[in-house]
């Protein structure tokens, strides 16, 4: 009999897909970015629920000839999540990936220039004789062949937005993007490796070897700008400033204008080796300041996730929030709700993915915002005073300090870190009123589920956030759990990295963490559950035996044996 816990085929376990990204209708208003990263595919089958006693993880001997016995609770929970996994997959295929060729298209990578096409090269001194604003070498090489062949074919093509941005701070940037005069069909015309993308806006990916995507967009002018629509209807008053489309051509000029701060409106003229600047956007950078393009209040009005943009740029680049800037954030703080969930829970990820959760919470705090993205998070902090302020930021930094040393966490992992110490304050919820099931603090419970329900955060990353929380009660000592069977989990060394952080951020905890580390079994806190100190006596558990073949019923093989007692054994 196969495990318990390798329920579930590898062509079960669907992997997250770029069709999953919100296909909003500001998607794309600020600043072209590539689709929000996808989820890593699980490498592993989700675990079921960690269901009381009897979830096949109790503290009995880890007996090799035990047999594999699964419980009602872990049968139904494997099919559980089975389902969430289709689910999820279905929801994808549904979504499509916003692009005009159905299809999965495998492009060929640019190919080589002929012999008798001359090189393209970006020079290192202007015309003038200067040298280049920015070093050719410091910029992708491809992203460069994108911007020489559009000028080339006579287009305007700049690098944009924050590639820009971080050059010249002296930053290496995460990717590179251009824009141009050539519409979405021009500049597929020219590239043989591009693809066409988005239904409302047309973008186009370049691809090159190993999977690299340069993004092309054509210039787009501000909706604000332009004169109302011919069909408005009729009576509106305009106070309401969202943009519900951003879909219109521009020129250069107004594509700088539209974006949303001036450190991300400078455009980079490779072929003549200069910045362009349109919005004052170096001076701002040279002050060190996060400042609107135009008018604040109508800038954020526009689209509020610019306030979770411009936090995580504040606490990712060290600027500072201008002051009008940050009295504007402040007022749009109550439109956030109107933005689409999916947008505000990618932006949040983005945050705590950056290595800067514990300066961006802090901001959004200040800013009170996390009422609307984090409610247990807010209500934390101000139930707990200046101490549960600290603790929290403790662990913020405690996860800050592992995304900046470079270790691949996966959101699931993310949201839990921050999630730990509510789960910590809150009592679980009683087994009687989650059908059965172990779970955690009905106010995270209620979060996870309205990310799931409202803001598309895949089912699989909810529960297994959820699980991760679990696991905590037993890597501390609070449950006691057969320990065999425990480390087999498919998502002991995710909980165990979880473990680690609340160790660091507490200091709590250490001679249990390098137990569990060096392969040893911590011993059980006073009072865990069904532990030797728990009130009154253990309840002793009979064990289904193996039965031999052409034996029969076996001793101990009755209906009466403890259902699950050896799951997640194998």
């Amino acid at each position: 009999m196969s495990s318990p816990l390798d329920l579930t085929g590898p062509e079960e376990r669907t992997e997250r897909t770029e069709a999953q990204v919100p296909a909003d209708s500001a998607e794309h208003l600020s600043e072209h970015e590539t689709p929000s990263r996808a989820d890593p595919a699980p490498t592993e089958p989700p675990f079921a629920a960690d269901a009381a006693e009897d979830d096949g993880f109790d503290d009995d001997d880890d007996t090799e000839d035990a047999g594999p016995e699964v419980s009602d609770e872990i049968l139904a929970a494997t099919e559980a999540l089975k389902a969430a996994e289709a689910e999820d997959a279905q929801a994808a295929a549904e979504a499509g990936d916003d692009a005009e060729e159905p299809e999965a298209v495998i492009l060929e990578p640019e190919p080589e220039p002929a012999a008798n096409e001359p090189e393209l090269q970006a020079p290192t001194t202007t015309r003038t004789g200067e040298p280049a604003e920015i070093d050719p070498d410091e910029m992708d090489p491809d992203a460069l062949k994108v911007v020489l062949r559009l000028h080339q074919h006579g287009h305007q093509a700049y690098l944009v937005g924050g590639c820009v941005r971080d050059l010249l701070l002296g930053k290496k940037p995460k990717d590179f993007d251009v824009a141009t005069s050539a519409h979405p069909g021009e500049v597929r015309a020219i590239f043989r490796n591009c693809r066409l993308i988005g239904r409302r806006f047309r973008l186009a990916h370049v691809y090159f070897k190993g999977g690299k995507i340069v993004e092309v967009s054509t210039f787009r002018a501000n909706p604000t700008e332009l004169e109302p629509a011919a069909g408005a209807e009729e009576g509106q008053s305009g106070e309401d400033l969202l943009i519900t489309h951003d879909n219109v051509f521009g020129t250069a000029q107004q594509d700088a204008r539209r974006r949303d701060f001036t450190i991300n409106g400078l455009f980079y003229d490779a072929a003549e080796g200069r910045v362009i600047d349109y919005v004052r956007g170096r001076r701002d950078l040279d002050e060190r300041f996060i400042r609107t393009i135009g008018d604040p209040e109508i800038r954020m009005r526009e689209d509020p996730v610019r306030i979770l943009r411009a936090v995580r740029f504040a606490a990712k680049l060290d600027l500072d929030i201008e002051s009008r800037t940050y009295a504007a954030m402040e007022g749009a703080v109550e439109d956030l709700p109107r933005c689409a969930p999916a947008r505000l829970l990618e932006e949040t990820f983005r945050l705590i993915r950056g290595g800067v959760s514990a300066p961006a919470l802090k901001l959004l705090a200040a800013l009170d915002a996390l009422k609307i993205l984090l409610p247990p998070v807010d209500a934390y902090l101000r139930e707990n005073g200046k101490e549960g302020e600290k603790t929290f930021y403790a662990f913020a930094q405690a996860l800050d300090k592992r995304v900046s040393a470079g270790e691949v966490l996966d959101d699931a992992i993310l949201l839990a870190a921050l999630l730990v110490p509510i789960s910590r304050a809150q009592p679980p919820v009683e087994e009687s009123q989650d059908e059965g099931r172990a779970s955690v603090s009905r106010v995270i419970e209620d979060l996870l589920a309205g990310f799931v329900e409202s803001a598309r955060l895949p089912r699989r990353i909810a529960e297994r956030c959820r699980m991760l929380l679990l696991m905590q009660r037993t890597l501390s000592g609070e449950r006691r759990r057969k320990t065999g069977a425990f480390r087999r989990h498919p998502l002991f060394n995710e909980a165990l990295a979880v473990y680690a952080m609340t160790v660091e951020a507490t200091g709590e905890g250490r001679e249990a963490l390098e137990a569990w580390q060096a392969g040893e079994v911590p011993p059980p806190r006073a009072g865990a559950a069904g532990g030797a100190d728990a009130d009154g006596p253990r309840r002793k558990r009979r064990r289904r035996r193996r039965r031999r073949s052409g034996s029969g019923s076996g001793e101990g093989g009755g209906s009466g044996a403890s259902s699950g007692s050896d799951a997640g054994e194998g």
